[in-house]
């Protein structure tokens, strides 16, 4: 089922960047300002950040919905053709599974005919029935023939939940994009669901890659972690590297505020990111706890931290991070 990609990684992306004019004369939004992220078959790569900082953006470009300003991605080692056959074609390779079914799924479709969809814009030409069934199953709703002629109105949200990622699995694609996937649903239904996408990964070898503001679902559900702000990833290694002992001020930041944290939660200051006023210098310094607190300073690194830039972190797997803080405590002395 997954493309065979030597030596390189299953999704790509190189240096990608995606802007949007302002309207009236307003600056450029930087949505996504030079990512590099790469995706290994099997592989589950949480991208976390708070909101506004690019990540549904650049998740929405590696689906194929956004075309970059410049930068490529590359699917098994393919550049990705952001018009015409080729990108329908992908599509049904790479899918998406919505934060909220109730929204994604039609009120007026059954259960049938939600999953039965994609079969059916790209031509299906097997047997749909048994096609649909078999997603259902993979998706754990068994027996699937109990589910065909439901409504959403008649589901549990993890039952809708599912459903939605059944429709994704009916096209058997390699890898799929998951939006905020537990974030509309119940606490005692969210670990259900991820185990689910824990399962299909180990069953199928399916890629993923998981958008979301909460480290504690990156933490149960990844491999690796890319922690982006203000359209650049700032930190990114194994879940275990990153979440017991990040190195980027603004990952602590994330980090503190999660219940079993220990100490007291950060409070960043200043404005929340803004993509079309991106500051000099490390563009997290403006609200930087440990800027703030004249730690940067203490270190020798303040006035590089108000200007100068850090450059963008490769997409490779190792653990990495853009502050000039966190390399200055790293360095021998």
């Amino acid at each position: 089922m997954t493309t065979e990609t030597p030596g390189g990684p299953l999704l790509s992306a190189a240096d990608l960047h995606i802007a949007f004019p302002g309207r009236r004369g307003a600056p450029t939004a930087r949505a996504v300002d030079g990512v590099d992220l790469d995706i290994t078959a099997g592989e589950i790569v949480a991208l976390v950040g708070e909101s506004g900082c690019g990540k549904t953006t650049l998740a929405r470009s590696l689906l194929g919905l956004v075309p970059p300003t410049s930068g490529k991605v590359t699917f098994g080692g393919q550049p990705l053709d952001y018009a015409g056959r080729a990108l329908k074609a992908y599509r049904k390779r790479v899918q998406l599974v919505l934060q909220d079914p109730s929204g994604s799924l039609n009120p007026r479709h059954t259960v049938y005919d939600a999953v039965a969809e994609g079969l059916r814009i790209h031509g299906y030409a097997g047997d749909e029935r048994a096609a649909v069934a078999e997603a259902l199953s993979r998706a754990g709703l068994r027996p699937p023939e109990r589910f065909f002629l439901r409504y959403p109105h008649e589901l549990s949200g993890g039952q809708r939940q599912r459903v939605v990622i059944a429709g994704a699995l009916v096209l058997e694609p390699e890898l799929i994009v998951a939006d905020e996937p537990v974030a509309s649903l119940d606490a005692s239904v969210r670990g259900e669901i991820l185990a689910l996408l824990l399962r299909l990964r180990d069953e199928l070898g399916l890629s993923a890659l998981v958008v979301t503001h909460d480290l504690g679902l990156a933490w149960n559900i990844a491999d690796r972690v890319a922690v982006m702000y203000l359209g650049r990833i700032v930190e990114t290694g194994t879940v275990e590297e990153v979440l017991t002992a990040p190195r980027h001020p603004y990952t602590q930041a994330l980090l503190s505020v999660l219940p079993e944290a220990p100490g007291e939660p950060v409070v960043l200051t200043g404005e929340p990111p803004d993509p079309s006023r991106i500051p000099g210098g490390c563009r997290f310094h403006a609200r930087c706890q440990i800027l703030a607190s004249g730690e940067a300073e203490r270190a020798g690194v303040a006035g590089r931290c108000r200007t100068d830039d850090l450059p963008v972190l490769s997409g490779a797997g190792e653990t990495q991070v853009a502050c000039h803080w966190a390399t200055a405590q790293a360095a021998p002395r």
